[in-house]
């Protein structure tokens, strides 16, 4: 990926995440992506999330601005890997994959995902998920 390169990153978590688990997922995802943090534009979520600390702690440290959108807006993107049992918990068939797409901008298509679905569980025993989509210049 080229220096140039921008991105959005989706996440998603279990209820009452540890902030440790959350940074090391997006940490991994970023690795297997070739990118830094310091090239990440947006980070989003959906709005289930919106009171998680993890995820807001982890945008602080970061200074990312952080997005949330609603169940309806998620399940509206296609995204590769959609997940019975994710839309069973929030009304939605990808947090993750389809929060990175919309945050990377209208209209991104999902050929612009560069990390799809990366799953991670912590020392905490909760996962968080990571997508990361290459923001439109």
């Amino acid at each position: 990926m080229s220096a140039e390169s921008t991105y959005a990153i989706g996440l998603g978590c279990d209820r009452g995440v540890a902030l440790q688990t959350v940074r090391e997922a997006v940490r991994a995802a970023l690795a297997e992506a070739g990118a830094s943090p310091g090239q990440v534009r947006a980070a989003a979520s959906i709005t289930l999330k919106r009171d998680e600390a993890a995820l807001l702690a982890l945008a602080e440290e970061y200074g990312w601005p952080l997005r949330f959108y609603e169940a309806g807006e998620l399940a509206a993107v296609p995204v590769p890997h959609p997940s019975a049992t994710v839309l069973h918990h929030t009304g939605t068939p990808s947090v993750s994959e389809a929060a990175a797409l919309l945050a990377a901008g209208p209209g991104t298509p999902m050929t612009a995902l560069v990390v799809e679905k990366h799953k991670h569980r912590g020392a905490d025993g909760r996962h968080a998920t990571v997508s990361i989509a290459r923001k439109e210049p």
